[in-house]
């Protein structure tokens, strides 16, 4: 076998345990957009509760992160995500037993905390075995992996969902998430990285050059309202805004659901590959992530005008622009010493899950400011209000970019 075909080789043991991870990371963070009709029919729960019983998976997730960071450029990927996936087992079994409000809560918080690291684990790794040009790229692959999963939680659950009930297939979940743990730790090997030797104190320091970066700070805020829009819209609002504002029945919402996610992956991948090309001439990727996180904002404000009769493309554009946050990860782990980038990536996806947290939880609190309708709907001048607030936010964070690379340039630090 050549020195390329063995290259090859151990790259695809690096990639998929870590893909097939982060595609189960997804399917969880999605699943409650399907099954949310079940979960208020069983267990009798509010907007409020809703959003906060699914946004658990959330906080849960962010609190992990920055010890997560210290671990993964201590440990190693591969040790870390295979042991924190064992949680996850626990929390889905917990969840599938549930009959209160807590137990869910308990059983989704356990989930996220569990696959904490599937993201960051697989970004790390990509640091340590791919060479620096090709990380856009298979940071995107890495996210369509997470699409594949988001397209699985939508149709393929609905039509499980006539076979079983919700809590059968947190029950399947929990052996699916352990046969993953296994691959990660039987299938991805190790590499000696430098940092791993340095003391806990240097290691936290780390982390405090990081959050005292202008280069860290000046594209972070925006990257986190936009990718927490889109995890609390996509991963639990977007099912009852079609239900409740264009009117869709069950099927046609798992449909457009499926089409988001299949847009997802395709936006994962194209604009990763755009990211890739457009850097070889001289575009900077940060530059087509900021095009992308733009172009989000305009779809999320034609989604809140309720243009009905394009609801399902708005949607579709909704999952593809909403992948353009990711790009910026690629940006910023490459801006510090490698060594760091663990670090790096876990200080936004801090960042990004915490604001994901109080976003999707936010949502359910305005939508519940008004009077649900005589069907058990939501009434869409909550979901417009909703819905602008994040929208406002990003514009917000959209002007701090600007002013943060005129500090930059004036300083002549690209970043």
């Amino acid at each position: 076998m050549t020195e390329g075909k063995q290259t090859i080789g151990v790259r695809l043991r690096v990639f998929v345990p870590f893909a097939c991870g982060y595609f189960l990371s997804y399917l969880y963070r999605v699943v409650n957009s399907v099954i949310a009709p079940n979960l208020v029919d069983d267990i009798g729960v509010d907007p409020s509760e809703l959003g906060l019983l699914t946004s658990a998976y959330f906080i849960t997730f962010a609190a992990a992160q920055l010890p997560l960071g210290v671990l993964l450029d201590r440990f190693g990927p591969r040790k870390i995500e295979a042991f924190l996936l064992l949680f996850a087992v626990i929390g889905a079994w917990v969840f599938a037993e549930a009959e209160t409000l807590t137990g869910l809560v308990a059983g989704r918080a356990l989930i996220g905390f569990g696959v904490s690291a599937c993201l960051m684990a697989a970004f790390k790794a990509y640091v340590i075995w791919y060479p620096r040009g090709q990380l856009p790229l298979i940071n995107g692959y890495q996210m369509a992996a997470g699409g594949l999963g988001a397209l699985a939680a939508t149709a393929p659950v609905e039509a499980a969902l006539a076979i079983t009930d919700w809590r059968g297939v947190f029950m399947a979940l929990a052996v699916l998430t352990l046969v993953i743990a296994a691959l990660v730790f039987f299938v991805v090997p190790e590499r000696a990285v430098a940092g791993r030797e340095l003391r806990f104190g240097e290691q936290v320091r780390g982390i405090k050059s990081v959050f005292s970066s202008l280069v860290f700070w000046r594209i972070a805020p925006w990257t986190t309202l936009s990718q927490a829009t889109f995890l609390s819209i996509q991963g639990l609002w977007a099912g009852p805004w079609l239900r409740d504002v264009a009117g869709y029945d069950r099927d046609q919402v798992a449909g457009t659901l499926s089409l988001v996610a299949v847009a997802m992956v395709s936006g994962f991948i194209l604009l990763g590959t755009a990211a890739e090309r457009l850097s070889r001439k001289g575009v900077r990727p940060l530059v087509v992530a900021a095009t992308g996180m733009t172009i989000f904002m305009s779809i999320l404000l034609l989604i809140i005008l309720e243009i009905k009769s394009a609801a399902m493309v708005l949607w579709g554009l909704f999952g593809f622009f909403g992948t353009a946050g990711i790009l910026p990860y690629a940006v910023l782990s490459q801006s510090f010493p490698p060594q760091l980038s663990g670090r790096v990536n876990t200080a936004v996806n801090l960042l990004v899950f915490v604001t994901a947290f109080m976003a999707q939880w936010g949502i359910g609190s305005v939508i519940e400011l008004w009077p649900a309708s005589a069907g058990g709907g939501y009434a869409p001048a909550g979901y417009r209000a909703a819905f602008g607030i994040m929208l406002v936010s990003q514009g917000l964070t959209f002007l701090w970019y600007v002013v943060a690379s005129g500090m930059l340039r004036r300083w002549g630090t690209r970043g």
